[in-house]
């Protein structure tokens, strides 16, 4: 089965690069997982406490990353959402974040 982020054409504009792994050797992991859940409140509907579609495009247009698409946006949340309620809570987000981190990964 394909996940949802390998089926839609996606190049990186971004150029990508995984920090986390330097993060948390910078940071320690408490201080990253504040980080992180930093990252979740700058996306996040503060009106219910989720990220949901609107409001991760709202915020990332915010972020000056308006270059993504809906369906990339979409997937996102899809590749993320493992309630299946079309949001992202806290633990969704930081599971995602952890999944998408191949230098964390790779140390598992």
């Amino acid at each position: 089965m394909i996940s949802c982020m390998e089926a839609v054409d996606y190049e990186d504009p971004f150029g990508f690069e995984d920090y986390f792994p330097a993060m948390i050797d910078t940071l320690g992991v408490e201080r990253f997982m504040e980080e992180l859940y930093n990252g979740f409140c700058l996306l996040m509907d503060a009106s219910i406490g989720l990220i949901t579609f609107e409001s991760l495009k709202r915020n990332t247009i915010l972020m000056g990353l308006s270059e993504l698409k809906d369906d990339e946006l979409l997937c996102m949340l899809i590749e993320g959402d493992l309630d299946g309620d079309g949001a992202l809570n806290q633990m969704e987000f930081c599971s995602l974040m952890f999944r998408l981190s191949p230098g964390l990964m790779m140390d598992i």
